[in-house]
């Protein structure tokens, strides 16, 4: 991990673009090393953004030969033992900071942009929420490359129409969950014990 650490931000202070690279990779290797510590049958289920997990062959990532941890899991244990799943919003609100260090926010999320995924799904569904299973995604019209949204760590508004990743749905993932309209998510509310070490400590708060 100290080793994985030190050339990641080697990488990000030269300003290469081969950080994202490493980075998933370093997703991955983890991902082998657990699976390897608990046995060769051993499952585990990965929560990461779409633009980590939806495999990055079926985007523009790919072309510009980026690679990401839904690829490569793929590449390393096969599509049959691999389950990619998506999610996508039409609109709502989001939690988000406008650039990175800067303090988290709910943010208003616009309508999905016309001829992306978010509004063939909101037409599709009249505005319900839908779940694609892998022989819905087999459908024709899911080979079409068109843009999917992609909100982040760091989101403007202001530049939603460049938040979009062209992807054809049905290669970049096995299954698709759709929620029209959604509510950014929000801290618990829990409130620490001050005369008990953290359990996290010293990796986080």
């Amino acid at each position: 991990m100290v080793l994985d650490a030190e050339k990641y931000y080697r990488i990000m202070v030269d300003g290469s673009d081969d950080s994202w690279n490493a980075r998933d990779s370093h997703m991955h290797d983890t991902l082998q090393r657990l699976a390897n510590y608990y046995s060769p049958n051993s499952k585990a289920i990965i929560w990461a953004h779409n633009t980590h997990n939806g495999d990055a062959r079926a985007t523009d990532m790919g072309r510009a030969g980026m690679h990401n941890i839904g690829q490569l899991a793929r590449e390393t244990w096969g599509k049959d033992q691999v389950h990619l799943v998506g999610f996508g919003t039409y609109q709502g609100s989001v939690m988000a900071g406008e650039r990175w260090g800067a303090e988290m926010k709910v943010m208003p999320l616009p309508s999905g942009r016309p001829g992306t995924w978010e509004d063939v799904c909101h037409r599709a569904g009249k505005g319900q929420n839908m779940i694609l299973l892998p022989n819905v995604l087999q459908q024709p019209l899911f080979e079409k490359r068109i843009g999917h949204r992609a909100v982040g760590v760091v989101y403007n508004p202001q530049r939603d129409s460049v938040q979009y990743v062209p992807s054809v749905l049905r290669n970049r993932y096995d299954a698709f969950v759709f929620v029209d309209t959604t509510q950014a998510v929000h801290a618990l509310k829990i409130k620490a014990n001050p005369t008990e070490m953290p359990e996290t400590y010293p990796w986080g708060v």
